[in-house]
């Protein structure tokens, strides 16, 4: 996406990246897609009545008939949407950057704002929420630095910006997880007993536990990812549903690595001779409680890939994407592994 206003600057830090571990070869399911108006549908959610919701880079809420495809604006915020999630009361909540948590009416489109501020400072990067069965809201924030408009930011600088935070029903806000490299994702385990959330720089999914003895602490789920892990959701089965946006390539592994007076100067370069993430159509479903992958989805498309969120609906796997104007779906059986 490039950006419309100057780059603000950046302070990298040398970082290493975790190896690359495989991931099972998933078989390429048939896509169908279905046309937004707009671009970039980055997350993708489905309410009780089996409507699909997504955003749109223009701020465009945008509700999708499952059977027709036929679409609808519900509404419009300012910020970019990112992930979603329909609330307990039928509200849809949207994470938007810049701008913070916010929910909208489906029925009259209206907004309000629940969380514009974290500790006396403004939310910038707003990344994707869940709401548990007692009004709990969690939800994450890629960087305390950058907005979605430079998010290569955080790339180059790799610093740990990221963090994971609690609304209680009461509107406190509290930081439960901080320290993070770009969080991204988050999704209740099927049980309640955890939150599993991602990060992308740091390529892996851990949970952060609710109940039990490890009530409050974090623990690694799935690690060494061959990709960068995206929004997540909980499937009907209690696996946890991954969008991997890229494959890892040579230069950004190479590049936490560069003298952080190099990335400076790299960062000043216009967007277009900025490195590009190959579109892939890729997702990948991981067993809650040992992260083994039980399922998934990977292949190319001339007209879709950089999956950004998914969920399930029906015998469907809907996607988002940041670099295409459509969303997409498959049958879940053909997700299954060979």
């Amino acid at each position: 996406m490039p950006s419309t206003s100057r780059k603000p600057s950046i302070d990298p830090v040398r970082w290493t990246p975790p190896p690359v571990d495989p991931l099972p070869q998933f078989p390429a399911a048939e896509l169908t897609l279905v046309a937004v108006p707009g671009d970039a549908p980055e997350d993708v959610v489905v309410d009780a009545d089996g409507s699909i919701w997504t955003g749109l880079i223009d701020g465009k809420i945008v509700r999708i008939a499952p059977h027709t495809g036929q679409t609808t604006v519900v509404g419009e915020i300012e910020g970019r949407p990112l992930g979603l999630h329909v609330a307990r009361d039928g509200r849809l909540l949207v994470c938007s950057s810049p701008g913070g948590l916010l929910a909208l009416d489906p029925a009259t489109g209206a907004v309000e704002t629940l969380v514009a501020e974290v500790d006396g400072r403004r939310l910038q990067f707003c990344s994707n929420v869940t709401e548990l069965p007692d009004g709990t809201i969690y939800f994450t924030e890629s960087t305390s630095a950058f907005t979605y408009e430079h998010f290569l930011g955080p790339i180059f600088e790799a610093r740990n910006r990221g963090s994971v935070f609690r609304r209680d029903p009461d509107g406190t806000v509290l930081t439960v997880v901080p320290g993070l490299y770009f969080a991204n994702g988050i999704t209740p385990t099927a049980d309640g007993s955890a939150l599993v959330f991602a990060e992308t720089q740091a390529r892996r999914l851990s949970k952060y536990w609710l109940t039990g003895d490890k009530a409050g602490t974090v623990t690694p789920l799935a690690v060494n990812l061959p990709g960068s892990p995206d929004n997540l959701s909980t499937g009907a089965d209690g696996r946890i549903w991954c969008a991997m946006v890229s494959p890892t390539n040579a230069v950004a592994e190479m590049m936490p690595k560069t003298p952080p007076a190099l990335r400076k100067l790299l960062w000043r370069l216009p967007d277009r001779l900025q490195p590009k993430i190959k579109p892939v159509v890729w997702a990948v479903a991981f067993d809650p409680d040992t992260g083994r992958p039980v399922a998934g989805v990977r292949t190319e498309h001339p007209r879709f890939g950089m999956v950004t969120g998914l969920v399930e609906a029906g015998d469907k796997l809907w996607m988002g994407s940041i670099g295409f104007p459509a969303v997409a779906h498959v049958d879940l059986a053909a997700t299954a592994l060979r």
